[in-house]
This record gives C-alpha cells, structure tokens and sequence, in this order.
C-alpha cells in the first residue's frame, strides 16, 4: 500500500505535468492538440487489438500479433488532421454561433453533426485507405460496407458527447475532451474497418 508521502509526490508531479500541459495548451495551441490527438488515437488503435486480440484467445481462437503500423497510422492522422482540424472547427463554432446568439447551442449541435461528423469520417476512411496502401477501388468498397454503419453509431455514440462538448467546455478544451472520448471511438473504428 502506498504511504502518505508516496501518495503526495504522486500528486505533485501530476499537478506539474498538468501545468505544463496547460502551459503548452496556451503557448502552442495547434502544436499540443495535435500531438495530444495523436497519442490518444494511437492509444486507441492499440486498445482495440489487444482487446481484440484477448477476445480471440477467449473464444478459443489464435490471437494475432499487434499491427504497430496501426497505432503509427493513427498517431498520423491524429497529427495532421484530427488536432489541427478540430482546433479550428471548434473556433469557428464560437464565430458562426456564439454563445449569445438565438439557438446557438442547437445550430452547433446540427453543424457539427450533420456537417463536420459525416466529411470527417469520411476523411478519415480516405486518409486511412492511403496510410495502408490500399487503392481508390478498396476505398469504395469498404465505403460502400462500412461508412453508413460507421456514421450511424458516430451519431449514436458522439451525439451527447458532442453537445457537451461544444456548448459547456471551453473553446481551448474542445479537442482534448473529444480526443479523449475518442480514445474509445478510435477502437470502435478500428473494428469497424477490418
């Protein structure tokens, strides 16, 4: 069991390291979210195969070895698209409908989720295709079999999630809360691809 001063470092250190995440956070904004999306994406990938890989061996299946290259494909996107991307969506959010204006929380609500949801995961589906190498052909057919399925319960699943989101946390803390529900959504999506 810890003792009492084991506990308090514990707590110091986490304290400081949130405070230069902060620090991070104002200084170079695109920077830390985009870095921030991509460990978390990448933390998700892996997260659904091992548990993917725990399911198989349960059901009485080999389990297959971790792909590394798809934590690093989604390190990748995280990186380049979801960070930056959703940094500036959620800026724009505050200048079409702030706060004050009529039915603001409602009209970003529907942006976000009839617009933004449906382009970026199809984004994702493409960006991802080309990570792995696969051809213009292989895209429309996993289009075709998964993006409906896959955008239906991104509907589902981030839909409340989202209204939180974009209405009651701050600007600054959008990407960092949604990458952290997507921790789990980035497992989702890996299952849904394969």
């Amino acid at each position: 069991m810890p003792t009492h001063s084991v506990l308090i470092r514990d707590q110091a250190l986490v304290t400081r390291l949130l405070q230069q995440y902060l620090h991070l956070l104002k200084t170079y904004p695109i920077i830390t979210k985009s870095v921030t999306s991509a460990v978390l994406s990448a933390l998700g990938n892996l997260l659904s195969q091992v548990l993917e890989s725990k399911k198989k061996r349960k059901d009485g299946q080999s389990g297959k070895e971790v792909d590394v290259y798809g934590p690093l494909r989604f390190a990748v996107y995280g990186l380049v698209i979801t960070g930056p991307l959703s940094h500036h969506f959620y800026h724009l959010l505050e200048l079409l409908f702030p706060a004050s204006a009529p039915f603001s929380l409602l009209k970003r609500l529907l942006l976000e989720r009839l617009i933004f949801a449906p382009a970026f995961l199809l984004l994702f589906f493409a960006v991802m295709n080309t990570l792995e190498g696969k051809t213009h052909s292989d895209l429309q057919d996993k289009l075709k079999a998964r993006y409906w399925p896959a955008l239906k319960m991104n509907w589902k699943v981030w839909t409340p999630f989202q209204f939180i989101n974009i209405n009651y946390v701050p600007v600054q803390y959008r990407v960092l809360f949604a990458n952290l529900i997507a921790l789990f959504w980035n497992a989702y999506l890996t299952s849904v691809r394969k």
